[in-house]
This record gives C-alpha cells, sequence and structure tokens, in this order.
C-alpha cells in the first residue's frame, strides 16, 4: 500500500483540502469576532408608510449583534417582522459597514370583527388604523375567503354606485352584505344554485328598474331564491328563506298590499 503512489497522491492531497479547509474555517471564525468592520448604518429602501428608522432601531438594538461578516441577517429580518405593519422583511449587506433591508407591508383591506385589520392576502393584522374600513366577519379561519368573496362583490356592485360596508359569512356558512347606500342583501349559501355570484350579478342588473317601479327606498334584498330576489321595504317584517321547490322570480316589495 505505501510503494502505491496513485494511492498516497490521493491521500496528500486529501490532506491539503482538510488543511485549507481548517485555514478557510479560521479566517471565518476570525472575521466574524473581529472588532474591525463594525455595522454602523441600517438603511432602507423605498418609502414604507408604517415604518421609519426609529422603529428600526428600536427593533434591533441589543437583540441582534455582529460584524458585517459575524451579523445573522436572519435575526435581522426576525426581529424587524415583529413591528406591527411588516408582512416580509428582506436584509442584504452592503460593503463596507450597512445593512439594507426592503420590507413588505401590510395593505390593510378592512377590518375584522374583532378589531383586528385584514390585509390584501386574507390574513389577520396585529395593526391600528384610523381610516375608514368596511367590516368582514365569519367563523374562526374563513378570513381569506371573506376578504375574496368581499372583493368580488364590491366589484359586482359597483355599477349601482356603491360598495359594501360590511359582509358577513355566519356560522351556518351563510353570507350577507350591507352596502353603503344602506341596502342589506341576503346572499345565501355557496352550495345554492345558481351561483351566489350569479345571482348577484343578475341583481345588480335588474335593481335600478325594479326600484324605479316601486319609487321607495328600499332597505333589503333577499337573493336567496333561484329565479330572482325579493324586496322588502321599510316596516316590513323579515321574511323567513326561500323555500328551494320556489323558483318563481319575486320582484314585488313584501309586506304592500
Amino acid at each position: 500500500m505505501w510503494d502505491n503512489a496513485r494511492f498516497l497522491n490521493a491521500v496528500a492531497d486529501l490532506l491539503y483540502l482538510a488543511a485549507a479547509g481548517l485555514v478557510v474555517w479560521a479566517v471565518a471564525q476570525a472575521a466574524a469576532r473581529t472588532p474591525l468592520l463594525p455595522i454602523r448604518t441600517v438603511f432602507v429602501e423605498g418609502r414604507p408608510a408604517h415604518v421609519d428608522a426609529d422603529d428600526v432601531t428600536a427593533a434591533l438594538e441589543g437583540r441582534v449583534a455582529g460584524n458585517f461578516f459575524g451579523l445573522a441577517l436572519a435575526d435581522v429580518r426576525r426581529e424587524l417582522a415583529r413591528l406591527p405593519w411588516v408582512r416580509q422583511v428582506e436584509a442584504r449587506r452592503e460593503w463596507p459597514d450597512r445593512i439594507v433591508v426592503r420590507f413588505e407591508e401590510h395593505r390593510a383591506l378592512a377590518r375584522w370583527a374583532d378589531g383586528r385589520l385584514v390585509n390584501t392576502h386574507g390574513e389577520l393584522v396585529d395593526a391600528s388604523s384610523d381610516a375608514p374600513l368596511p367590516l368582514l366577519g365569519g367563523p374562526a379561519g374563513t378570513e381569506r375567503e371573506v376578504a375574496r368573496r368581499y372583493l368580488a362583490i364590491r366589484e359586482l356592485v359597483a355599477p349601482l354606485g356603491t360598495e359594501p360596508v360590511q359582509v358577513t359569512l355566519s356560522a351556518r356558512y351563510a353570507w350577507q352584505a350591507r352596502l353603503a347606500n344602506g341596502l342589506v342583501l341576503e346572499l345565501g349559501r355557496d352550495q345554492a344554485r345558481p351561483a351566489l355570484e350569479e345571482r348577484l350579478a343578475r341583481f345588480v342588473a335588474a335593481y335600478p328598474r325594479a326600484a324605479a317601479q316601486l319609487d321607495r327606498r328600499v332597505v333589503h334584498v333577499d337573493l336567496r331564491y333561484p329565479n330572482g330576489f325579493a324586496i322588502r321595504l321599510p316596516g316590513a317584517p323579515p321574511e323567513a328563506a326561500p323555500s328551494r321547490k320556489r323558483t318563481q322570480a319575486h320582484l314585488e316589495p313584501r309586506g304592500t298590499p
């Protein structure tokens, strides 16, 4: 074995590689621990609406340490992600002495029933806002679906010159929407036929003519009928959910002679 030149050369190569690896490791450890090259600046790219330099300083001070080589960027991202309006954080080193961070902030879409905000991804956010926002609500875990449905309803009712100010999903998974003009829409369940969006689009197309014929303010519309909708005027008693067998469209005001 010891007179095998090929084997001895392979052993020598391995020893050289091991020695080189140890040298690189020692240099890296020294670079990470040296007091030279300290981080002097954390630069925030872009113009965050809810995060400023004082927020960044307070989030990192005393929690993240290290020089240019030794600072753990994962720690920087983790601490900055704790800020209320921050959804995601990117961080990178920039020679010779600064860290550059970029924030993706939450964009408030609505307010959830418990007071928290809902962002445009349908995620709950522990942040506060004084902006007038629509109110959403539903069973736990349905935030994303309720936010998606709110956006769909907002688009569908736009031709009426109004928008939803409240969208709720009941414990029985029935939908209700309240519009800015005071109109309440009973939308029913998703499994009903035709689909909820189809029933709502049909209502939006027919409602201006129906409202003009009534010449009175409409307060409540029931869209749970398969082939039409029922209108209720102020002072009329609430109506029970329509029967599945009832298919005739209802355009007359409920509670009137």
